[in-house]
């Protein structure tokens, strides 16, 4: 095992690859209850949707660990979700069956592009610029993510015209959270390895003894057994409809679904691969292929047990800055999806106060990069503080890296520099137009 993960040449170990994987899945772990939860808008049944969420996630996230030998986890994209369930079935009338049809032509298409090398040859078009912005943004998104979550930001429901604003900073479950956001990061400090982990794991079990004590604890709940038998897939497996494929509105379901997979995932891929030091000289995921063939595989997999898209999960980066370095964090985590689907109870009742925190850790961690834009070149710039922004501030990864890839060529026109944009990052650009000429508005 050792030598196929390339232990030695990664500087790494079977304990430090061990708390990486368990770190990625406790922070990834949420996506078994949510992604249900939202397609059961849809009227896919949630118990079904759990076990299909669980193989896509567990499928993925093997041919991750076995192929691309690369320390990141796959799992149902968020927001993807979203769109099939609210966008295509709520608001468009369409069959969950048709939306889930689209998830399965845009995974074929995917795998098709991977294998052809036009996928990996569109990431090396990207500016360097833009690929640690990218990572500035994930980190961003993901501390926005842990802030909402955790309760130190909410939505701001008075009658002021400020969006949103800090939570009760006294409550409970805030100040639980509050210190497993402290805890980590002291022992991150003491360079204590397994930091993230200890938190969430102290946290649980001391959000359990408080509400044990008569602590009013609302979103803290104890598990009502300790293991659970999988539903059965019959419902919802093999559900495609293709006669939805020749109907007038099946094509901006198609497109929307191929391009947020496509930036998402180039986004994710490059932002995680930077913080765990894999990128080139120039800036490149070397093999970045078998990454992007393991989530299209997920995506066709996870449709056939009828669940959306599936994807390179930014939460990964926990289990980096845990010291994650090869497949075999890959691996650890998959075995814990498996183990999810008996072990459901027990994951579910890790409360938010626990793992949230360990986004904003994450965040901190990730924001260094911004040391690598060149902010001497406005050209450079601009595209990149856009990517940064919309990333974070529409709670959108999607929407901020079209961003960057479609002002940076816009950018270098206007300034007469268009030479200086390969001819890869033209195409990206046009794509990322075309995405927003197709994006689901609300």
């Amino acid at each position: 095992m050792r030598q196929y993960f390339k232990f030695e040449e990664y500087g790494t170990s079977y304990r430090q690859e061990i708390i990486a994987g368990i770190t990625t899945f406790l922070t990834m772990s949420y996506i078994i209850v949510v992604n249900p939860s939202i397609l059961e808008y849809a009227g896919i049944p949630k118990g079904p949707s759990t076990v299909a969420t669980i193989i896509a996630a567990a499928v993925g996230t093997l041919i991750m660990a076995f192929y691309a030998n690369r320390p990141i986890a796959v799992a149902p994209y968020m927001g993807e979700n979203a769109f099939i369930a609210f966008t295509v079935v709520l608001s468009l009338g369409m069959s969950w069956q048709a939306g889930i049809t689209a998830v399965f032509i845009g995974g074929v298409i995917f795998v098709l592009i991977t294998i052809f090398g036009l996928r990996s040859w569109l990431a090396k078009s990207i500016p360097s610029s833009l690929k640690y912005a990218f990572v500035v943004g994930i980190g961003l998104f993901l501390t926005f993510i842990g802030l909402v979550e955790s309760g130190l930001v909410v939505k701001d429901l008075s009658d002021s015209i400020v969006p949103v604003s800090i939570g009760k900073i006294t409550s409970p479950e805030v100040l639980l959270a509050l210190f497993a956001f402290f805890l980590m990061g002291v022992v991150m400090i003491r360079k204590i390895k397994g930091g993230i982990i200890i938190g969430i794991l102290g946290t649980t079990l001391l959000a359990f003894g408080l509400k044990a004590l008569g602590v009013a604890l609302p979103s803290v709940v104890y598990p009502h057994s300790f293991f659970s038998k999988p539903p059965s897939l019959a419902p919802i497996a093999f559900q495609f409809d293709f006669t939805a494929v020749f109907t007038i509105g099946f094509l901006p379901i198609l497109l929307t679904v191929f391009l947020m997979d496509f930036v998402d995932t180039i986004g994710t891929l490059i932002g995680v691969s930077a913080r765990a030091g894999f990128l080139d000289e120039e800036g490149n995921l070397p093999e970045i292929e078998k990454p992007m063939l393991a989530d299209a595989v997920a995506t066709i997999v996870g449709a056939c047990c009828g669940t959306t898209t599936s994807g390179s999960y930014i939460e990964s980066a926990a289990g980096i800055e845990e010291g994650g370095r090869t497949g075999f964090t890959a691996l650890v985590t998959a075995i814990l999806f498996l183990l999810a689907l008996f072990l459901t109870p027990i994951l579910t009742a890790i409360p938010k106060c626990a793992y949230a925190p360990a986004l904003i850790i994450v965040g901190i961690l990730m924001i260094d990069s911004v040391k690598n834009i060149n902010f001497s070149d406005k050209t450079e710039l601009i595209p990149s503080f856009l990517a940064i922004i919309f990333m974070s501030f529409t709670y959108n990864l999607g929407i901020g890296i079209t961003a960057g890839l479609a002002s940076y060529p816009i950018i270098k026109l206007l300034a007469g520099r268009a030479r200086e944009v390969e001819f890869g990052a033209w195409i990206l650009g046009g794509i990322s137009l075309v995405f927003y000429i197709f994006y689901p508005y609300h």
